[in-house]
């Protein structure tokens, strides 16, 4: 894309007064940035991205409201991980923290447990362990 064709396009960045740097082709032909307020279709994606992800969050919420779900399903997708992420930061393995989401097995979980939890979602243990979904 040329310099001059980066789009500057209305977006949630220009809300903020930001700007994004892309890169372009200047007029002899070399890669240089530009900087664009935004771009209609990347927007379009990014909104109907961010609606798919509240969507999943709200499924989840749903699940610990049925229980279904411990409020580690719902904190997961809260903070945009998957299990192999969480899994990760749990130093624990995936099975593991599938199982952990069970209702019945996440009210037996350790002290120490539940805190890691906590310490991962950026919350206290007692916002993980007495949330509802309501």
């Amino acid at each position: 894309m040329k310099k001059s064709e980066v789009p500057q396009d209305k977006s949630s960045l220009q809300d903020k007064n930001l700007k994004e740097v892309c890169y372009a082709i200047d007029d002899d032909g070399k890669f240089t940035t530009e900087l664009s307020s935004g771009w209609e279709v990347k927007t379009i994606i990014q909104e109907n991205n961010l609606n798919h992800l509240n969507e999943i969050i709200q499924e989840a919420k749903l699940k610990v409201q049925k229980g279904e779900a411990s409020p580690i399903e719902y904190f997961m997708e809260l903070n945009r991980m998957d299990w192999k992420l969480l899994a990760d930061y749990m130093g624990k393995w995936v099975w593991q923290i599938k199982r952990h989401r069970n209702p019945k097995v996440f009210k037996n979980l350790s002290e120490s447990t539940l805190k890691k939890y906590a310490e991962t979602f950026n919350i206290s243990v007692q916002e993980l362990t007495t949330f509802t979904g309501n």
